[in-house]
């Protein structure tokens, strides 16, 4: 007879936790997929989509967008720009400042989504409630702030099992 193993009983701060790094595991294991089959990796296809939506956008407001870092976005910046997908432009008004547009070629690369980690997403998004989704995302959003600051959000306190 087969034995099975179960999930050991970790509570709901480390079944979260979990989850988080088993959904970071998943994004970049599926961020090389995108590598391989489209060109571009996900984060390189996620910068090309806010830029789309943004016409003008600077490089440090795309970072801020993006969470990451002024010199990790220069490295994406840097190979999307050498793959041709991308422009920058300094700005006429600033000319410290550089600002990011789609070529055609990045235009055509990111108007369809099929396969990729953003349509994905999409399909489990579009199969969420309303409100399983705003309570989602507020969840996560308390996380990146508590995470970013280093201290949770003031809220009442709520027992959490560890």
């Amino acid at each position: 007879m087969a034995s099975t193993r179960s999930e050991p009983a970790l509570g709901s701060t480390l079944e979260f936790m979990r989850l988080l790094w088993a959904l970071d595991h998943v994004l970049h294991k599926r961020s090389k997929w995108m590598a391989r089959r489209f060109g571009l990796t996900g984060p390189q296809r996620f910068a090309l989509r806010v830029i789309g939506r943004e016409p003008d956008l600077s490089a440090g407001r795309l970072a801020g967008i993006l969470k990451v870092h002024p010199s990790t976005l220069t490295g994406i910046l840097q190979r999307v720009e050498r793959r041709g997908f991308l422009m920058r432009r300094v700005d006429q008004g600033d000319r410290r400042r550089v600002r990011l547009e789609l070529t055609p070629t990045g235009r055509a690369v990111t108007a369809s989504s099929g396969g990729s980690i953003e349509d994905l997403v999409a399909g489990v998004l579009r199969r969420a409630s309303p409100g399983k989704l705003a309570a989602t995302t507020g969840v996560l959003k308390a996380m990146v702030h508590a995470l970013e600051s280093g201290s949770a959000p003031a809220r009442p306190r709520r027992r959490v099992q560890v």
